[in-house]
């Protein structure tokens, strides 16, 4: 008897759960992902854009609670350098492997975590960013428009913690370990 009553409450429950949870999958056409890399010992460096292949949001009780986004490494360009040329070397360096690794990673995921409320509209988000087979957890502060149905975050990781390890021949244009993003998710 215990035991169906056990039984009958965890079903209750769970179905309470599923019910209040709701799965956003998110506009991959209109939403992005700006990179930007900068010089370590001056002003400058180089940005593009890359796309997530597909993700979604997780609702709860009105409000995000979590998501995971797949991001199509093979999708990264170049836009502040005018030359083709220029453009296309940028882009292979990129997708070696002393960079991202392309070939062997054509894929990194964020999955959110944890998400802390400061008010309606901002958060402060915990999540783990897979790249080049390594999770390493990330956190940044975020804010979400219900009304337009995005969220927009800036973030730095430390490319190191990826194995992100190309060294400049030269002192004078070596690279920040820090890489930044600039993301808008819409729905």
């Amino acid at each position: 008897m215990k035991k169906s009553i056990l039984f009958i409450a965890i079903t209750i429950l769970s179905i309470n759960f599923s019910i209040s949870q709701e799965k956003l999958p998110i506009d991959i056409q209109k939403s992005t992902i700006k990179w930007i890399g900068e010089y370590t010992f001056y002003f400058g460096g180089h940005d593009g854009f890359i796309n997530f292949k597909e993700g979604y949001f997780i609702k709860e009780n009105d409000v995000i609670s979590g998501g995971e986004f797949i991001i199509d490494m093979n999708s990264i360009i170049n836009t502040d350098i005018e030359e083709q040329k220029g453009k296309n070397s940028l882009v292979d360096h990129l997708k070696e492997p002393d960079f991202f690794d392309v070939k062997k990673f054509p894929l990194a995921t964020l999955k959110i975590t944890k998400v802390e409320y400061h008010d309606k509209i901002s958060a402060r988000l915990e999540a783990d960013l897979t790249m080049k087979g390594i999770t390493e957890s990330i956190n940044f502060q975020a804010k979400f428009d219900y009304k337009e149905k995005e969220m927009k975050t800036r973030f730095k990781i430390d490319r190191k913690k990826w194995k992100v390890n190309y060294e400049s021949k030269f002192k004078d244009g070596a690279i920040s370990d820090a890489i930044g993003f600039e993301v808008s998710i819409k729905l």
